[in-house]
């Protein structure tokens, strides 16, 4: 249902997937944690998980609430395929169903009338998010929680001053990306407070989490970093000046002696901020 950076590139569902369990894995806590501070008014058992990727939600969604059923929505079969695999693992298939769709594309599958629709990091991939919020307002049973997550940009690893040779290349990698995502994603960082009561909701909260994870508290973090800065390389290559490219090629070499798995300053940083907004009645 939702074009996401994940969901939009099928010849590469691989290398997203990927990054998006380490994700999960490493920032369990937090997706934990909004899912306990959702104001519900009553446990949903109904629930839409637009844009699921391969199920960090969707997971954290029926852990939190162990009477629902996730219907979950997403435009890659790939992830839907790994999603369907976990929940066989986890022994919960049948507390998940799957449905392949683009709310982008015009399409609007037969969700039911859920009582909750979560919607993480997928909304700002979206061409026309107004249209999207409207449709999921006329989804929801009257009083039903739409939570919409969303992140203040992709994961920090690495310290300013490094890496020693290029102090700053990170945040000059992301300048790249950037520009290229202000074109594409105009959406990113917006205020979704104000659109979703455009569409009919009422604001019921909102809450940012600040995110750091070091190292030395999860084993996954070097994993993460190596696996998002691969992503990023992809897309900024020809915009970096070549003395930076070379210092990112020097920490994604895993056999040099500057890979980033030998650091042990790494951490993840950055914001998640969830809203929560209600359908009257």
């Amino acid at each position: 249902m939702t074009r996401t950076p994940q969901h939009s590139h099928p010849h590469d569902d691989s290398g997203q997937a990927e990054i998006l369990d380490l994700d999960a894995d490493v920032l369990a806590e937090y997706t934990a944690a909004i899912t306990e501070w959702l104001p519900v008014r009553t446990p949903p058992r109904r629930i839409v998980d637009l844009g699921c990727g391969t199920g960090t939600g969707t997971f954290a969604l029926l852990d939190r609430f162990p009477d629902a059923h996730v219907t979950a929505v997403d435009a890659s079969d790939g992830h839907l395929r790994r999603l369907r695999e976990k929940a066989d693992a986890r022994g919960v298939a049948a507390r998940v169903s799957t449905v392949r769709a683009d709310l982008d594309d015009g399409a609007h599958p037969g969700l039911g009338t859920p009582d909750l629709v979560w919607a993480s990091a997928s909304l700002h991939h979206m061409a026309h998010p107004d249209r999207v919020l409207r449709t999921v307002h006329d989804t929801l049973v009257p009083g039903g929680l739409f939570a919409v997550v969303e992140l203040a940009g992709f994961p920090r690893f690495l310290p300013g001053n490094a890496p020693e040779e290029r102090p700053g290349l990170e945040e000059r990698c992301h300048a790249a990306t950037g520009r290229h995502q202000a074109e594409h994603m105009p959406h990113r960082g917006a205020d979704w407070g104000p659109k979703l009561t455009a569409a009919g909701f009422t604001l019921v909260g909102e809450r940012t989490l600040t995110v750091h994870v070091e190292a030395s508290r999860h084993a996954a973090v070097g994993a993460y970093a190596l696996s998002g800065l691969r992503r990023i390389r992809g897309g900024v290559a020809d915009a970096l000046h070549p003395e930076d490219l070379a210092a990112l090629d020097r920490l994604l070499d895993t056999g040099g002696p500057h890979s980033i798995l030998r650091r042990d300053d790494l951490a993840v940083r950055t914001r998640r901020t969830v809203w929560a907004a209600r359908r009257d009645g």
